[in-house]
């Protein structure tokens, strides 16, 4: 996984071999091709792949709950019946298209356009900060088919290979570094009526909740690394000898451990409480807020406190503890930042 890590290699092959594990499509329903699972489920496989590597985790989450979760959630029999088989299997990998480079969290904003020309579209612009740019074999993208604000945007599957959509710049990033980031570009780029998911219109609304779902994996994927991060520092502690002692054994690090395993505990009920909602078919956009925002923070500070107890070996790439704190700081930002989960969050408590 270093290595990955060093060469941002993107690992297709591991994830074909997710998708004959059913890792692909842990919630779509048997009939197309998945594994049929519950949110239960889900936010354990993705917590137990990030324990390991976040990258494999973020770009399975990514993967099952952007492209694969938006198709299930509002694409029609015929689309289902394409595309869902094909995601669920790891056939194809799929990627999902909102942030553009001058929007961020301001979605609402876009400037990617579908102008209409008989029984097709003709998209226009790019989008940014996309998982699976360049390998993925279907994105869903939101796009803007009517006036400025949140009822003028559509969604649309469009498939690698169409005319006038490539990949652009993939980024150099600071951790998550072997789940491939890129952009995404249209140039007149002519898709059909038949691949718009839903109505025209619906595309915000649509995307809003596919990410209130999303947030639940990313609380998972953010519990998963603190888990690692903390297994690691624990393991260390108990070997570490300083003073004729394990460094476990004195209170400066025991109470660091303490806290870290409290803060986990915390960040696990949230993420789970959001999934148990999520199962029953309840409103979950308060918890799923709840769980991004806490978990999110709580990997991040888990992971530095992690470097901490490693002391110098922390700081090298001997050592796992590194990797954890580069990887961590991305749940804190994409599929809405800590901002954006308080805004959520005050929102939701103010009705």
């Amino acid at each position: 996984m270093m290595e990955w890590d060093e060469s941002q290699e993107f690992p297709v092959e591991v994830f074909k071999k997710l998708g004959e594990l059913g890792l692909m499509g842990v919630l779509v329903p048997q009939e197309y091709g998945g594994s049929g699972f519950t949110y239960t489920e889900y936010v354990t496989a993705i917590s137990e792949l990030a324990k390991i590597c976040g990258s494999i985790g973020l770009s399975m989450a990514a993967h099952n709950s952007l492209c694969t979760g938006h198709i299930m959630a509002f694409g029609n029999e015929a689309q289902k019946k394409k595309y869902l088989p094909k995601l669920a299997t790891a056939e194809w990998i799929g990627a999902w298209g909102l942030t553009e480079t001058g929007t961020g969290s301001d979605s609402g904003a876009m400037t990617t356009t579908a102008k209409k020309d008989g029984d097709h579209w003709i998209i226009n612009g790019s989008k940014n900060f996309i998982t699976h740019a360049i390998s993925g074999n279907v994105a869903v993208v939101i796009v803007r088919t009517g006036e400025k604000g949140s009822k003028g945007m559509s969604a649309f599957i469009i498939e690698r290979g169409t005319p006038g959509f490539k990949s652009g710049k993939k980024e150099n990033k600071l951790g998550m570094r072997a789940s491939e980031t890129a952009e995404l570009i249209f140039d007149n780029c002519r898709v059909h009526k038949d691949q718009m998911l839903g109505q025209e219109g619906e595309g915000f609304v649509q995307a809003m909740k596919v990410l209130d779902g999303g947030r639940i994996s990313i609380a998972a994927l953010s519990l998963g690394i603190a888990k690692g991060a903390f297994d690691a520092a624990l393991k260390y502690s108990k070997e570490r000898e300083q003073f004729g002692k394990p460094i476990s054994h004195f209170q400066a690090i025991s109470f660091k451990l303490a806290d870290m395993a409290t803060e986990i505990e915390a960040a696990e009920l949230l993420t789970f409480m959001a999934a148990d909602r999520k199962n029953k078919g309840l409103k979950m956009t308060k918890e799923g807020a709840f769980a991004k925002y806490y978990a999110s923070e709580v990997s991040v500070r888990v992971s530095t406190e992690a470097v901490q107890i490693f002391g110098g070996y922390g700081y090298t790439k001997d050592f796992p503890a590194e990797k954890y704190y580069r990887d961590s700081k991305l749940c804190t930002i994409g599929e809405g930042t800590s901002e954006i989960q308080k805004l959520v969050i005050a929102r939701e408590i103010m009705k």
